[in-house]
């Protein structure tokens, strides 16, 4: 029996996009493969090239993309739906529906992991350090806290001495590229070359759907939502950067952005850093000692606890009840996406920062 050409050809792009997936998976299961051939190779080429080509808009065009097919995908399911009703629900409207959704979860998965997805399976920045594994306890926790303490107050006193002003987002933007420029003579993995940093157009609405910043794999954008608190806006911006870079999973990205601000001379991008790895810090001491927790966030001058007042304030001010499902559904893509512990992937940043301190005696 002849197979008609029209399912010839669906076979044809089946095998072909089932292909594609499985040389994709196979590829991600060797790090060393990852980190240096795609990481190295073509991403860090590709990361380049994206910013070169979308940095100079003044705007987000990743933001304008996403967008675009939000409205493409809720015509496209209503001319569907009406198309059901109009002809009936039949098995051939039914899967010509699969069919397409297929085809179109299989291109989205193979381009993402192209383009972006494919730096979660690197050997990573404490590979690149040589960190060494220490013992995730009470007393390391504890030591790393006031370390971290000791930082956030000092920076904040100064910046408070010299009646330091935020600047506005492209000055804060363009002072971020420098936090990277600098640390980039230490450790050379952090080369950021051509800029592409933009304010979310979504910022209003990610303060009630609970984020501070995203990456756009299919732009090579970082978006920062500069609608948030001023002083959690440095360390946001770096941690984008991160991300940028190639450093795909949370506590990775946000050591990145440790070691740009922390080893900045900016101020202002100090503080920002030592008070978000501070709160971090903080909370993992809760979970193994409250009350040592509570006693290290009451040495906090005045000043600082004003800031944390500030963004508990704002907090309260744009709660929704859609954001507690955002928040597990992205917990559940960072679970998907080699970081089992989910949304707390962002605070393993603490044990990092605990090998990096046992290793070169600072942080």
């Amino acid at each position: 029996m002849r197979i008609p050409d029209d399912s010839r050809k669906k076979l044809l792009v089946g095998l072909i996009l089932v292909l594609l997936i499985f040389l994709i998976k196979l590829f991600s299961t060797n790090s060393f493969w990852v980190e240096n051939y795609y990481v190295k190779g073509f991403y860090y080429n590709l990361s380049i090239f994206m910013r070169y080509l979308f940095g100079w808009l003044p705007f987000s065009g990743g933001d304008l993309l996403y967008l675009f097919v939000a409205v493409w995908l809720v015509i496209k399911i209503a001319k569907a739906v009406r198309l059901a009703f109009k002809k009936g629900f039949t098995k051939k409207i039914f899967f010509s529906g699969i069919w397409k959704m297929f085809v179109a979860l299989s291109i989205i998965y193979i381009v993402f992991n192209i383009f972006w997805g494919l730096n979660y399976n690197r050997k990573g920045i404490g590979w690149q350090l040589h960190l060494n594994e220490v013992a995730y306890d009470t007393a390391n926790l504890e030591l790393i806290q006031e370390l971290l303490l000791q930082k956030v107050n000092d920076a904040k006193r100064i910046l408070v001495k010299n009646k330091t002003l935020y600047p506005v987002k492209e000055e804060l933007f363009k002072r971020a590229r420098q936090c990277y420029v600098a640390a980039e003579g230490q450790y050379s993995f952090l080369h950021y070359k051509s800029s592409s940093i933009k304010s979310s157009l979504y910022g209003e609405l990610g303060n009630y759907l609970g984020f501070t910043g995203y990456y756009n794999p299919f732009t090579g954008e970082a978006q920062v939502n500069t609608t948030v608190p001023k002083f959690l806006l440095p360390y946001i911006t770096l941690h984008e950067m991160g991300h940028q870079l190639g450093y795909a999973k949370e506590n990775e990205a946000n050591f990145s952005g440790y070691l740009a601000g922390a080893n900045s001379a900016d101020t202002l991008f100090q503080y920002s850093t030592y008070l978000d790895l501070f709160i971090y810090a903080n909370r993992e001491v809760y979970y193994f000692d409250s009350t040592l927790s509570k006693a290290a966030a009451k040495k906090l001058i005045p000043e600082v606890k004003a800031d944390l007042l500030e963004w508990s304030r704002f907090n309260a001010a744009h709660t929704s009840f859609i954001e507690p499902a955002i928040t597990w559904l992205y917990g559940k893509y960072l679970q998907i996406n080699q970081q089992p512990k989910g949304m707390r992937s962002y605070n393993e940043v603490i044990a990092m920062l605990m090998s990096y301190y046992k290793k070169y005696g600072r942080i």
